[in-house]
């Protein structure tokens, strides 16, 4: 019998911990934290994950959060389903993930996260994990960021809140391409999304600002969640089959 694959020494053992206010049934969620500080030669080898070139030609730093997102995913789709397999890179960076499941990787600074569910219960699922943003550095970024509704909703608000905003904002936005993205195979861009409202307990009201497709039109409006923990804002949007 094949024993599993090793954990690589730059990663800690797998969390499967819900990270967000919504539970999502049907779905399976693992994080890791990782320190590129502590990876070796052959961890790609000995957790049995094939680096893409790109991959192989990066920096460590680059090379421990593909290994990390890589590690989580494909134990998320093995509890799932008893899969082994890796989601490959696309042509258009996207995880290439088994045409039966939907699934999403994300990682910054320390800690990588996988999600993946079935997509007879799930269509879409995007995920996005990002650094709080200090309020000098967010003020900065947020005409980049925000549309002219969503800076006049920000100017509204709490000042003390202003980086938590655009962090948000940011993030969920990225969510959301990484959860629309698969289904209707178009780009779109930060303008194209706004933030309608959000509460502190991890609500998030989304809207598109343009057409994606017959079915994803300009107005159509989506939930999103969030959660914030050891100064990292994680998002998730889900689309339901």
């Amino acid at each position: 019998m094949n024993s599993s694959p090793l954990l690589p020494a730059c990663c800690t053992p797998l969390d499967a911990h819900w990270p967000l206010p919504i539970v999502l049934p049907d779905t399976v969620l693992l994080s890791t934290h990782f320190d590129p500080s502590q990876l070796l030669g052959d961890d790609f080898r000995r957790s049995a994950i094939e680096p893409p070139p790109s991959i192989q030609r990066s920096v460590a730093k680059r090379q421990a959060e593909f290994l990390a997102g890589r590690i989580c995913a494909r134990a998320a789709l093995q509890q799932l389903e008893g899969s082994s397999s890796v989601p490959a890179i696309g042509e258009d960076r996207a995880p290439v993930w088994p045409a039966h499941i939907c699934g999403s990787i994300t990682h910054s600074t320390g800690r990588a996260a996988a999600i993946v569910a079935n997509k007879q219960h799930w269509r879409g699922l995007g995920m996005d994990v990002e650094n709080l943003l200090n309020a000098e550095r967010a003020e900065r970024l947020a005409g980049e960021i925000l549309t002219p509704a969503e800076m006049q909703r920000m100017a509204a608000g709490a000042r003390d809140q202003l980086a938590l905003w655009v962090t948000l904002t940011f993030s969920v936005k990225e969510s959301l391409f990484k959860a629309l993205y698969p289904i209707v195979q178009k780009r779109f861009y930060f303008e194209h999304a706004e933030v309608l409202e959000w509460t502190e307990q991890g609500h998030v009201r989304l809207r598109l600002l343009t057409d994606l497709s017959s079915e994803w039109r300009n107005g159509t409006e989506l939930d999103a969640q969030f959660g914030v923990h050891d100064g990292q804002l994680l998002s998730l949007v889900s689309i339901q089959a």
